[in-house]
């Protein structure tokens, strides 16, 4: 499909696909794969410290964003090159074009919308991930608009497979289950000391906690841990019933 008329100095190359390899050698385009994926190692040194810290944006969060913020940077630099020809010419019909003006107004754009999904429950903040996701779907839409198919795909490639082999093989704060503990315990000061040994031994963190003083003298907790172990109710009563005396217990599995 003949998409623009070229000048004479690229006569031979008739179609838009044709002037883009001429433009880009397979040196090249290896360079800007190779872009991508050093980006997906710089974000995932900076997340897997940021998740040994249990914070909300993890090793696959930096992941997605590192690797989006250098796709749309090769964008910004490579996209607009079959707007000129080898020698700077401009092409009939794009005398006076900006399309980067589009390009940026998508780029804040979409933060907007992966903004609506991220979420807090009960301590743990959800949905960031998929907001990066979002984000730098929205820069391959980018990258194969304008033109820069191959990076494109291999971003894409790149991302998913990435997805998966975390999602399978979890690193980090990611490897650690959630879970929100509300119980009411009379003598506060023993069941400080008995509930801190306890949390050793389930390899557990507290992540958030509350304690409410109530009027007959008992405490109140609420309280979210994070531990590699995989609890339930019964777990906790266990615990309860040999170390200290407690009542209205109740596990939330946040996963």
């Amino acid at each position: 499909m003949h998409i623009l008329s070229l000048t004479a100095e690229t006569a031979g190359t008739e179609t838009m696909l044709g002037y883009l390899l001429q433009q880009f050698s397979l040196q090249q385009t290896g360079d800007m794969f190779l872009r991508l994926v050093l980006a997906c190692i710089c974000g995932a040194a900076i997340g897997f410290e940021r998740s040994r810290r249990f914070k909300g944006a993890g090793v696959r969060t930096h992941i997605i964003v590192s690797c989006g913020a250098a796709l749309i940077m090769i964008i910004s630099k490579y996209g607009f090159a079959d707007l000129t020809g080898p020698l700077g010419e401009m092409f009939n019909g794009t005398r006076g074009a900006d399309p980067a003006r589009i390009a940026a107004q998508v780029v804040s754009g979409i933060s907007f919308l992966g903004a609506g999904v991220i979420f807090k429950n009960n301590g743990v903040v959800k949905g960031l991930t998929t907001a990066a996701g979002l984000w730098v779907t929205s820069g391959i839409g980018l990258a194969i608009g304008s033109g820069l198919i191959t990076v494109g795909i291999f971003c894409t490639i790149l991302v998913a497979l990435l997805q998966v082999l975390m999602h399978r093989f979890k690193i980090g704060a990611d490897s650690y289950n959630a879970y929100r503990v509300c119980f009411t315990v009379k003598n506060n000061d023993e069941f400080h000391n008995t509930w801190t040994q306890q949390m050793k031994e389930w390899d557990a963190h507290t992540t958030e906690s509350s304690m409410e003083q109530r009027g007959d003298g008992s405490y109140y907790y609420d309280v979210t841990i994070r531990t590699t172990q995989v609890l339930d109710l019964d777990n906790i009563m266990a615990f309860f019933s040999k170390k200290t005396s407690a009542t209205d217990v109740s596990l939330v599995d946040l996963h």
